[in-house]
């Protein structure tokens, strides 16, 4: 599976405070949330952010409470991937279990630039910046996890799985 799209660049220790303002929690409303994702670090990214779209960051991406409303704020905003030097551990978590695609590689959260276009092959990790033609490795999703966010995330990936009795 591959997804290529531009990029959305933010720098290091991006909140979920900031992913999704704790005065926008009143909704689990998928397409509210993503109207008010990033609001107070980028004004504009709602308006400008199109399906495919991918972001990139820096080191701890997700930090802060554990809400999974920030991955689906993300998600539900168009964003197709997130790449970052690293993850908090929880929105790690959460992104897999609703399905976001994830990769952690500090030489493309380094080389990579807002509004570059940028493919990701996640069979092998592949991330390409087709603006600038340079290529970086990400440890690729295992089979489980491939197929998990195939299928949309953990609990549709269970209900795929089920037989009728």
């Amino acid at each position: 599976m591959n997804v290529h799209g531009t990029v959305h660049k933010y720098g290091d220790h991006v909140d979920t405070d900031v992913i999704i303002p704790a005065r926008y929690l009143a909704t689990q409303d998928p397409a509210e949330l993503a109207a008010h994702c990033m609001v107070d670090l980028d004004a504009d990214f709602a308006g400008r952010v199109k399906a495919g779209d991918l972001m990139v960051a820096g080191v701890n991406f997700g930090c802060g409470s554990s809400r999974e409303h920030a991955p689906i704020a993300i998600k539900a905003s168009g964003i197709r991937c997130v790449i970052a030097k690293n993850f908090a551990r929880i929105f790690y978590r959460n992104a897999i279990n609703i399905g976001l695609p994830i990769l952690e590689c500090p030489a493309a959260s380094d080389g990579i630039r807002n509004g570059d276009e940028v493919t990701v092959d996640f069979d092998t990790g592949v991330i390409t910046n087709v603006t600038k033609g340079e290529t970086y490795q990400a440890e690729p999703f295992p089979p489980f996890i491939k197929d998990m966010i195939a299928k949309g995330g953990l609990m549709a990936s269970l209900r795929a799985g089920r037989t009728e009795a």
